[in-house]
């Protein structure tokens, strides 16, 4: 019983520090973002339940591919928190890369998923106000955010256009970033990744 009552409590305050940074470093206004926030949508999916952190603890990534191939519309982001996260932060994203392509090619069925990663040891982000937010959970942890590939890529033609990517597109090879996901979504609405 002393096991699940400190799994329940770390994932608590897991949980809580996760809402936490990503009011601190999401939510308010940015001025590298053409002063909207870094993740516009992110208060109102919070606000509306829209939501869910799960937990992957091991090697496994049963969590991950379930999500994938039985999303539930109920939610617009699913967060795995990866308890167990490769170390070296470029296998973990290139890791994330190839499950992106093998999703678009109709391995889990459900092509309309987009996946994207936070590493405890990525470089810092000058862009946000990552550093002045201040840490509740001493042990590290990756996340994992599971989205629609359509929400996700219309979103951002939509923030496109009012300059959100003006300021950003030209740092952290975030036009790379940005043209994979735009091939992808062609890819889902078209059937291929040219038209």
């Amino acid at each position: 019983m002393n096991n699940l009552r400190f799994y329940i409590d770390k994932e608590q305050d897991i949980c809580q520090e996760i809402m936490a940074w990503s009011d601190h470093t999401l939510q308010k206004p940015n001025f590298f973002y053409n002063n909207l926030p870094p993740c516009p949508y992110a208060q109102k999916a919070w606000q509306e339940n829209k939501v869910i952190i799960l937990f992957k603890y091991d090697n496994d990534f049963q969590t991950l591919y379930s999500t994938i191939s039985q999303w539930d519309p109920n939610f617009e982001l699913v967060i795995i928190v990866d308890m167990a996260f490769n170390e070296d932060p470029d296998d973990f994203h290139e890791y994330l890369d190839k499950l992106n392509l093998c999703i678009s090619e109709g391995v889990f069925i459900d092509k309309d998923i987009w996946l994207m990663g936070f590493h405890p040891h990525d470089e810092p982000n000058d862009f946000i106000d990552d550093s002045s937010f201040m840490h509740t959970v001493e042990e590290e942890y990756a996340m994992i955010f599971v989205q629609r590939l359509s929400q996700v890529q219309e979103s951002a033609d939509k923030l496109l256009k009012k300059g959100y990517y003006d300021k950003y597109l030209e740092e952290y090879n975030a036009q790379d970033i940005f043209e994979k996901r735009q091939t992808l979504y062609r890819r889902l609405k078209n059937g291929n990744e040219t038209s």
